[in-house]
């Protein structure tokens, strides 16, 4: 899966449930690989904006994804972000 960048919540959570299922992994494989509940997977998906950052490191680390930021101000102007 290509990069995403993540502008709002709302996307945070689209972008987790579309790496989950590009590794045809339901809520509850996830939820075993992170030592979280499935509704905690869930509520991640559905309210990102609600979900502390430990939770979500937990989740990425069980996605196998990683957090990357960057400076926008640094990008080429031609850039999709």
């Amino acid at each position: 899966m290509r990069p995403y960048p993540v502008h709002t919540p709302e996307q945070l959570g689209a972008i987790l449930k579309g790496y989950r299922r590009e590794q045809d992994m339901t809520q509850g494989d996830l939820a075993h690989r992170t030592g979280l509940a499935q509704s905690a997977i869930s509520f991640a998906e559905t309210h990102p904006e609600r979900i502390g950052v430990e939770r979500l490191f937990r989740i990425l680390a069980g996605l196998n994804v990683e957090l990357v930021l960057h400076d926008r101000r640094s990008r080429p102007p031609s850039s999709e972000w």
